[in-house]
């Protein structure tokens, strides 16, 4: 009876990123396929995933591209290798707490600016995104850089992408391991000295090397070398788009910061539709076809393996491989280039595009408001450091002369890269009296001294139980470098 009254409906199966309609009055079910449908369930939900063997492609985009490869690359490289009045140029030097930039140091308490700069970074990821789309994906992001040079030396080891293909389906022979065994010596090598390099910007890099080399580094190092180049060797070179399309979250909440004045790399269907393979010499339109010969060229160049020809897509990273390929098919058929190109939704339907718009603007304006102040801030920043602390064990107290006492602990930094000599003096409250052990205080570059002072009042000159103070350190010959920090002086009712 229920089979009888049984009505129809449409299953959906998802397999890899597509999904199959199944009508179900032609899905035959029994009691004893149940086991074998479930595998086909668990098999439907996981697709395998297909090594994609990305064609070499020329143009303006991959010029542009291996341009930002080599630049980034080499500024990651040759960096740490620079020296600076006797030091490393760059060294984030975390056992003596001091991070050298060029000819700037900075100290734990300089996070703050770190603060900055990633917000920086952050607001200037969301206004090229929002203006350019993601070419940020396609050209600086690391692993785009590091995939690059690992297909590089594929490409330099195995050849083209025709002949890497034949390789993997040939046979196992002595020729295959030879060069599959070349490859992966190459990119374990390469591996490894990225992960020295990262290390070199904690540790000195001339040192660290030598060390390397004579497997003397301490336990530290030699983890985060080995676990750096085991991440740049397994990403690079193992799971490449599969990073960006399952493990980057940037993909996924990009479309929040698009609209259709963003520039994204689109397919244009009013041209290249309907389309089919053909001889330069048909006319299309006689043929009824479009400007697209369906040669599948976009594809083969696309690093995610996806065809730009199904629309805007999250897996696309914007590194216009499809660009330069299609106008290359396009000047060989004599069409105009343009095919695929940076474009907008707007431009594609025949709207105006308007770039400055209020998104655009805002990001803008407060990227550039952040970046102004924090580099001005950096460049301006005061390298004296002094914390205030009161006693809080006694409120206050009265000395033999009956004047109030009040006991603060004052923490000195001196953040500048040489030594200075201080004077500490303090006010707020008439007749104050600052008593310490010396009158000059010695503070070498780098160090913290914790100084403990006593402040002593008459009592007829406070208005009140909590009264306003505040210390003034001042480097002696040096006007410029000093710093005021605000207090409070307790006492008794006034009465």
């Amino acid at each position: 009876m229920l089979a009888a009254c049984a009505f129809k409906y449409i299953e959906i199966t998802v397999l890899g990123n597509k999904l199959i309609m199944v009508d179900n009055e032609s899905k035959v079910s029994s009691q004893a396929n149940d086991t074998k449908s479930s595998d086909d369930v668990e098999q439907s939900l996981y697709a395998k995933r297909q090594k994609i063997y990305p064609r070499e492609v020329h143009g303006l985009f991959a010029a542009l591209r291996t341009m930002g490869v080599m630049t980034l690359l080499g500024l990651y490289y040759i960096l740490p290798w620079l020296q600076w009045d006797e030091r490393q140029a760059v060294l984030f030097d975390l056992p003596e707490r001091k991070f050298y930039i060029l000819n700037m140091v900075f100290w734990p308490q300089d996070f703050f600016y770190l603060a900055l700069l990633l917000i920086v970074a952050a607001l200037s990821l969301f206004f090229v995104t929002a203006l350019a789309g993601r070419v940020w994906c396609g050209y600086a992001c690391p692993q785009t850089v590091w995939t690059e040079a690992f297909l590089w030396i594929e490409r330099k080891v195995e050849g083209s992408r025709p002949q890497q293909m034949k390789l993997d389906k040939s046979p196992n022979s002595f020729r295959k391991y030879r060069i599959k065994a070349t490859k992966h010596i190459i990119w374990i090598v390469f591996a490894l000295f990225t992960g020295l390099t990262f290390v070199g910007y904690f540790s000195p890099i001339h040192e660290l090397a030598v060390n390397f080399i004579t497997f003397d580094t301490g336990p530290w190092e030699t983890f985060w070398i080995y676990f750096y180049a085991f991440a740049t060797y397994g990403n690079a070179g193992w799971l490449r788009e599969q990073v960006c399309l399952y493990m980057c979250p940037y993909a996924r909440f990009q479309s929040a910061m698009f609209d259709h004045d963003t520039m994204i790399i689109s397919f244009d269907e009013s041209r290249g539709l309907p389309m089919g393979p053909r001889k330069k010499t048909v006319d299309k339109v006689a043929a009824g076809l479009g400007d697209c010969i369906d040669c599948t060229i976009c594809v083969q160049v696309c690093p995610t393996g996806i065809d730009i020809r199904d629309g805007l897509q999250y897996e696309c990273i914007g590194c216009a491989a499809c660009i330069d390929a299609c106008d290359d098919v396009m000047d060989k058929m004599g069409y105009q280039p343009g095919l695929i190109r940076y474009t907008t939704e707007n431009s594609l339907i025949g709207k105006h595009t308007h770039i400055l718009r209020p998104r655009v603007i805002i990001y803008g304006l407060i990227l550039i408001g952040i970046t102004v102040g924090a580099f001005y801030s950096i460049l301006n920043r005061n390298p004296i450091g002094m914390d205030v602390i009161r006693d809080r064990n006694t409120l206050y107290r009265e000395t033999n002369e009956g004047l109030i006492e009040n006991v603060y602990i004052i923490k000195l930094l001196n953040m500048d890269k040489q030594d200075h000599s201080y004077t500490l003096t303090a006010e707020g409250i008439p007749d104050l009296i600052l008593k310490k052990d010396s009158d000059s205080i010695e503070v070498q570059s780098g160090e913290v001294i914790e100084l403990p002072v006593r402040v002593q009042v008459d009592s007829y000159n406070l208005k009140r139980r909590s009264n306003e103070i505040s210390f003034t350190l001042k480097a002696i010959g040096y006007d410029e470098l000093s710093v005021v920090e605000e207090a409070r002086f307790l006492g008794p009712a006034f009465k």
